[in-house]
């Protein structure tokens, strides 16, 4: 009992940090940036896709204008031409962390890239260096087998890992493939060995809005990506020449728009297609979410945030209220 009072003590005694998490189309950015505006706070990118600075449209990335309300970190930080990942994600929060909190403002953490966010609250395993010709070897297969093949390959090698990443997922499964060759160890199971932990209490409001309105406003939003521009943005980063196994290139409505610029699909059937497609993500970020809460103390919104006439400044000052109780406390400025 002892042991446990000195951890709850040692867990109080770390800075605080909101995690604003959900699926795609839920409200996420607005209600993170409202939270930023009345806590003085930064609002953090956990979204794998609003890293790239060429997908500003198709990733509905805060607006200029948004950005004006409150500061915001690590968006449209890289190019498309050089992924991301977990591993680089976690240190530049972290970084982004520290700074917010040097400044004197709140870190308000905010996506729907359910790894990412279980990277930061829970550590990384320190994973094995892989030596170029395994690289190479992975890109390899990957070229003659595809994706399906290769996570064939590591189904026989690493059943554990390839029973976690989808068969069409190409950068995951190349990256599970170097793992196990250069280490004999899956990747699953390095993972398993957990890492360090963040010094940071993480207290979490979690968006989780019914279905049928997520999929209305999944169409709308994309029709809204359209107006603004989106298929400019897919012809852009096309003319680039960039590898169709890049991330940034799979990002939802890239490959469908891509399909379009080529004349293999109407513009109404990509749109089409799209929607489809991010409505299946929304569902597995929700079932990801359900099994994996992004932190111990989670406030649960069952409606849209940007539906003004249901999440009204009621339920704003709701959840401040439950942050406080949760044990956030107000950050100092500096002197």
């Amino acid at each position: 009992m002892a042991q446990e009072a000195d951890r709850a003590a040692q867990t109080a005694a770390l800075p605080g940090a909101v995690i604003v998490a959900g699926p795609t189309a839920s409200g996420k950015s607005a209600l993170a940036l409202a939270l930023a505006e009345r806590l003085d706070g930064v609002v953090i990118n956990a979204d794998s896709m609003q890293v790239y600075r060429e997908l500003r449209v198709l990733t509905a990335r805060p607006t200029p204008d948004d950005e004006a309300r409150a500061p915001h970190a690590l968006y449209g930080v890289r190019p498309a031409a050089e992924p991301g990942s977990v591993f680089w994600w976690r240190e530049a929060a972290l970084a982004a962390m520290a700074a917010a909190r040097a400044a004197g403002r709140l870190p308000i953490i905010c996506g729907g890239t359910g790894l990412y966010l279980r990277a930061l609250t829970e550590g990384l395993a320190d994973l094995p260096e892989i030596p170029v010709p395994i690289r190479a070897e992975a890109r390899a297969l990957l070229d003659s087998l595809g994706p399906q093949g290769l996570h064939a390959r590591l189904a026989a090698a690493d059943p554990a890992t390839a029973a976690r990443l989808r068969p069409s997922d190409s950068q995951r499964l190349a990256r599970a493939w170097e793992v196990w060759r250069a280490s004999g160890t899956g990747l699953a199971a390095w993972q398993a060995s957990g890492g360090a932990t963040a010094p940071w209490r993480f207290i979490a409001a979690l968006l989780d809005p019914p279905r049928p309105a997520l999929r209305t406003a999944i169409a709308d939003r994309f029709a809204a990506m359209l107006a603004a521009g989106a298929l400019e943005e897919v012809r852009a980063l096309v003319a680039a020449g960039l590898d169709p196994a890049l991330p940034a290139m799979r990002a939802h409505g890239v490959p469908e728009l891509s399909a379009c610029l080529r004349g293999e699909t109407s513009l109404a059937e990509a749109a089409a297609r799209a929607v489809t497609a991010t409505g299946r993500y929304t569902r597995r970020q929700g079932t990801w979410f359900r099994h994996h809460p992004p932190a111990a103390a989670v406030w649960n919104i069952t409606t849209r945030f940007d539906d003004t006439e249901k999440f009204s400044e009621r339920g704003i000052a709701d959840l401040l209220n439950f942050l406080r109780d949760s044990g956030l406390t107000a950050v100092s400025r500096p002197a």
